[in-house]
């Protein structure tokens, strides 16, 4: 008897706390496997992230001028604000798994600890009946005898079928014990993200100034691009405009340059038979250096059909606002709004490549910006972001994956 009284009052003062205990507020997700998915994505993300910080932290070291190195120290923070956006995912999907599987370990034992409950009030009544009063009422004596020896037989089963409830019991404390600890976690790294971003905008702001006296021609190109913009049917014309555009630079600069009249003509021979013709440059390997531009899952794939056709590029889904990068060294030919793709960037890289970068909700580069691959580009939208990469190889698309290392 004493042993069932001490089960029932070990189990009273658990199920109360388990009853009172207020859940940890987060977004559910549909089921613990897509929670478990959803962990999964983010610390594969988190770690690619990782490693892409560690990469551009060590370009900037090895940058040769002050120029180059500045522009390497901006990319290094956009870097780690997408590693700070990655980790902010982690904690997420740590802290929605913990909630979710609580709450059904919770509906669980909302069903199984009514029984038990049932079962202690009554024990506990019972113990409020002294044995020595079972003497002074007939039959009562017997019925005591009976009461402890079924008693006897039914505590061992009592403490085996409450055994999966006390682990029960204990898993929900484990679990608010690690969704505290991810809601902390979330808070240090959004904490983080703040102090990265108010770095990279002052980071930003001292480029500007720097570069303004620079830009020289750059008003007039962004003329010409935004002219090219409103002639172009489709985006794909206005890709194809800029690549003409850039090829013609290219051969001009490759053109050499003006020589002085030779003083006798027999000169002007020679010089003309030892020219070589200017031949255009020929098409180089992909960049060394090529990234992703956001940090997100992918919800178009390269080749997928679309309405429109295939597609041609790959589709990623962004936290709101999240940093986007330059996926490539390049020259920014184009950077604005486009009908129907939101802000898009077009970055020109060497020997014939283009990146293509849609549905940024702001832009902070302009047309001529040389750029160091995990420039910032921008940000993504606020309101269901969805961020497109196209990139290209003489105007032919390429699976962007292939030169992802």
């Amino acid at each position: 008897m004493r042993a069932a009284l001490g089960t029932a009052g070990l189990l009273l003062p658990v199920l109360a706390w388990a009853a009172i205990a207020a859940p940890v507020s987060s977004p559910l997700v549909e089921s613990p496997a897509e929670a478990l998915a959803a962990l999964r994505a983010a610390r594969i993300e988190s770690r690619a992230a990782e490693a892409r910080r560690a990469e551009l932290e060590q370009a900037a070291q090895n940058a040769s001028d002050a120029a180059e190195r500045a522009a390497r120290e901006a990319a290094v923070v956009a870097s780690r604000i997408q590693e700070t956006e990655a980790a902010i995912a982690v904690a997420e999907a740590r802290l929605a798994l913990a909630v979710r599987e609580r709450a059904l370990l919770r509906e669980e034992l909302g069903h199984e600890q009514q029984p038990v409950v049932q079962l202690t009030a009554a024990l506990q009544q019972f113990s409020r009946r002294p044995l020595g009063l079972s003497v002074l009422r007939p039959g009562s004596v017997q019925d005591a005898v009976y009461l402890r020896a079924m008693l006897d037989s039914a505590v061992p089963q009592i403490q085996e079928r409450t055994a999966g409830l006390r682990s029960r019991l204990a898993r929900s404390r484990d679990l608010r014990a690690e969704a505290l600890a991810a809601r902390d976690q979330l808070r240090a790294e959004q904490t983080r993200l703040t102090n990265s971003r108010a770095e990279l905008a002052a980071l930003e702001a001292r480029q500007r100034l720097a570069s303004d006296e620079a830009r020289g021609d750059a008003q007039r190109e962004a003329e010409r691009a935004l002219a090219l913009a409103e002639e172009a049917r489709d985006l794909d014309s206005l890709v194809g405009q800029l690549e003409r555009a850039g090829d013609l630079r290219a051969r001009l600069a490759a053109l050499p340059g003006p020589t002085l009249r030779p003083a006798r003509p027999e000169e002007g021979r020679q010089i003309a038979a030892s020219a070589r013709p200017v031949t255009e440059p020929a098409a180089a390997s992909a960049p060394d250096l090529y990234l992703l531009p956001v940090v997100g899952r992918t919800v178009v794939g390269f080749g997928a059909p679309l309405p429109s056709g295939s597609s041609r590029g790959l589709t990623l889904a962004p936290r709101p606002g999240a940093q986007v990068v330059a996926p490539a060294a390049g020259r920014v030919a184009f950077a604005g709004p486009y009908r129907g793709y939101g802000q898009i960037v077009i970055i020109e890289h060497a020997g014939g490549w283009t990146s293509l970068v849609t549905g940024l909700g702001r832009s902070d580069v302009s047309v001529g910006d040389e750029l160091v691959a995990g420039a910032p580009l921008g940000i993504a939208a606020q309101a269901r972001p969805e961020v497109t990469l196209e990139l290209r190889r003489s105007g032919e698309p390429v699976n962007p994956l292939r030169l992802v290392g």
